[in-house]
């Protein structure tokens, strides 16, 4: 459970980092990419393993982190579209809601238990997801842009279970280090293509703050891959249950932090949510 609790505080933290480079107007998109090499170069450190090319495109999980590499930077900007587009409701609701997607595939493919008291726990969760991330609206939402927050829910749903079926099948627990390093510097290679492309373009300025920003979000960003892998490693507890109560923790924590920390204003349904989310945690872990 310890690393369960770490992954969901180092999750929490990459929304605080996010809310700052936000308040100081760093360039998120570069900041964003040194991330990945940041998070790659740590998981490279944190690893017994070493690092060659001709070694890793042989094991037997490559093509699987080549996938998550190119779906980490796709679904980040298909986030950053549907925030600018649908709102940032909309877009917390769509990607935290699809940790619907890696539950049931645990229930289904690896046949994981399944009783009232926990599918309740479940549908509470989802139901807390939504209470606790809606947020005032701020003008209507174009049914020609509901095809990204369908994107955003798909794709964030799919990474999660991409990751619990190459953890369960092929990455060893020696190998979960250099396996999200991996991940990490095939994100980070997509996104200095993106740069090349925006430089051709014109359209680049190098903001040298990204680099302070990147760093700190790399190092935290590798750890919560990093951790959630090695709680989905531990055998006493099934996959359905690690990633309601990390999606869950994560949503709950974060906008506690936000009324803390950022005085955001939570509503009458997001407190609900907060106690509906406990709740549901309580629920799912003891089922």
């Amino acid at each position: 459970m310890i690393y369960l609790l770490l992954s969901i505080i180092a999750s929490t933290l990459i929304f605080v980092i996010f809310n700052l480079l936000g308040k100081f107007k760093i360039n998120t998109l570069q900041a964003i990419i040194i991330n990945y090499f940041a998070a790659f170069t740590t998981g490279i450190l944190s690893s017994n393993e070493t690092f060659v090319v001709k070694e890793i495109i042989h094991k037997e999980w490559f093509l699987g982190a080549v996938f998550l590499g190119f779906l980490f930077i796709s679904i980040f900007n298909v986030m950053a579209l549907t925030a600018q587009r649908n709102g940032l409701s909309v877009t917390s609701v769509a990607s935290k809601m699809s940790v619907v997607i890696p539950i049931v595939f645990g229930l289904y493919v690896y046949n994981e238990t399944s009783n009232f008291q926990k599918t309740t726990g479940i549908i509470l969760a989802l139901i807390a997801v939504y209470l606790t991330s809606v947020k005032a609206r701020t003008g209507t939402i174009k049914i020609k842009n509901l095809w990204l927050p369908i994107l955003l829910f798909i794709g964030s749903g799919v990474i999660d279970t991409t990751i619990k079926y190459l953890e369960n099948s092929y990455v060893s627990s020696d190998s979960i280090p250099l396996f999200s390093a991996t991940i990490f510097a095939i994100a980070g290679i997509i996104g200095v293509l993106i740069l090349t492309v925006k430089a051709i373009q014109g359209k680049f300025k190098f903001d040298s703050r990204s680099i302070f920003g990147g760093l700190i979000l790399g190092v935290v960003n590798y750890y919560s891959i990093y951790l959630i892998l090695k709680a989905l490693d531990y055998k006493g507890i099934e996959s359905s249950t690690i990633f309601t109560v990390n999606n869950v923790a994560i949503v709950m924590l974060s906008t506690l932090v936000g009324l803390l920390f950022f005085k955001e204003k939570l509503s009458l349904k997001n407190w609900v949510g907060i106690l509906v989310a406990i709740l549901s945690i309580l629920l799912v872990t003891l089922a």
